[in-house]
């Protein structure tokens, strides 16, 4: 996006399930703010649909998932589904960020899942991932 055209990028930061741990969540958040982006952190322990509401009310344009229990094939699908109900999915950038097996990396995939990002990823990577595939919007 050029300078004159480019408009603010509304994120959600999202913890989704039992997980407690959200050192990599406050740290994103950060990076995106540096970045230029509007950032929204969902806070822990949040449940599918309860991301689903605040991705939706908040009109945002990237959902960042950050997971780290174990639950992704249950609890990322749930979160897609939900947007697609409420017609926000096509408007959505859907990112995970967490410990994801290989083996799970497809199904997330198939799922809608945008991109992966695993620990250690450059923060400038995924900023480039968003500012590159984030859905524009008239």
């Amino acid at each position: 996006m050029s300078e004159e055209t480019q408009r603010n990028v509304r994120c959600l930061v999202a913890k989704v399930g039992l997980d407690g741990h959200d050192r990599g969540a406050h740290v994103i958040t950060r990076a995106f703010r540096d970045a230029g982006f509007e950032v929204i952190y969902s806070g822990l322990h949040k449940a599918p649909e309860e991301i689903v509401q605040a991705a939706v009310q908040e009109d945002v344009d990237v959902l960042g998932i950050s997971i780290l229990s174990g639950a992704h094939n249950t609890l990322v699908p749930k979160i897609i589904e939900g947007l697609e109900e409420y017609d926000a999915f096509d408007d959505t950038l859907v990112i995970v960020g967490g410990i994801i097996p290989d083996e799970d990396r497809p199904e997330l995939e198939d799922a809608g899942v945008d991109a992966i990002f695993g620990p250690g990823t450059p923060m400038a990577e995924t900023i480039e991932f968003i500012e590159n595939n984030v859905p524009q919007r008239d």
